[in-house]
């Protein structure tokens, strides 16, 4: 698959990483369908009672684990932090210093109540997109850790919308919109999008 082929939305893949895709895969259609079916593998792990448990989702182990069991059968790079800069995200040299930052954060939130258990997912969420830690997926891994840390805090996963929201359209359009308010500190209209 050439990198012209790849429509990845707001964040470019770059030659070397398209490189390691795994599977042999011609078009973004057939690439959308195996890392969703990926995704769903990972997603019904991270939700499974027992890992919900068993896990921490506030450490850096675990955002890269669920990363890596996201794409772990689409990329080779599946859980490894980004070497590239993007046109997203803060720069590579940042990303870990940050992530630390923002886990020590969401501990302190967690453990001093200092927002809702709602409110707390969707700083993480928003954070973690901020970060835009990984070369691809990142999106989608900032909606899975938030769902997972939310049910951790006793509340059912979020609707996001109740529709795909990486295809264009309004679900899109309201949950970058949404996002854009969280940039400007405003994290209401990602609570309320992620509940709807």
């Amino acid at each position: 698959m050439a990198t012209s082929d790849v429509d990845f939305g707001n964040t470019p893949v770059s030659t070397v990483e398209l490189a390691e895709l795994i599977p042999n895969l011609a078009t973004q259609g057939e690439l959308n369908e195996w890392e969703q079916e990926n995704i769903l593998e990972a997603r019904n792990w991270a939700l499974s009672e027992r890992e919900t448990k068993l896990r921490d989702p506030v450490t850096e182990a675990y955002v890269r684990e669920l990363h890596r069991r996201m794409f772990d059968q689409t990329w080779k790079w599946a859980g490894t932090y980004r070497r590239s800069e993007k046109n997203i995200g803060v720069l590579v040299h940042e990303i870990r210093d940050r992530l630390g930052a923002l886990l020590g954060n969401v501990k302190y939130w967690i453990e001093n109540k200092t927002f809702s258990p709602d409110e707390i997912a969707m700083r993480f969420h928003h954070e973690l997109t901020v970060i835009h830690a990984f070369p691809n997926g990142n999106g989608r891994h900032a909606r899975l850790i938030a769902d997972v840390l939310v049910v951790k805090l006793g509340q059912t996963p979020f609707s996001w919308g109740g529709k795909d929201i990486l295809a264009a359209g309004s679900p899109r359009t309201n949950y970058l919109e949404a996002l854009r308010s969280a940039d400007n500190g405003e994290v209401k209209p990602l609570m309320i999008f992620s509940r709807s």
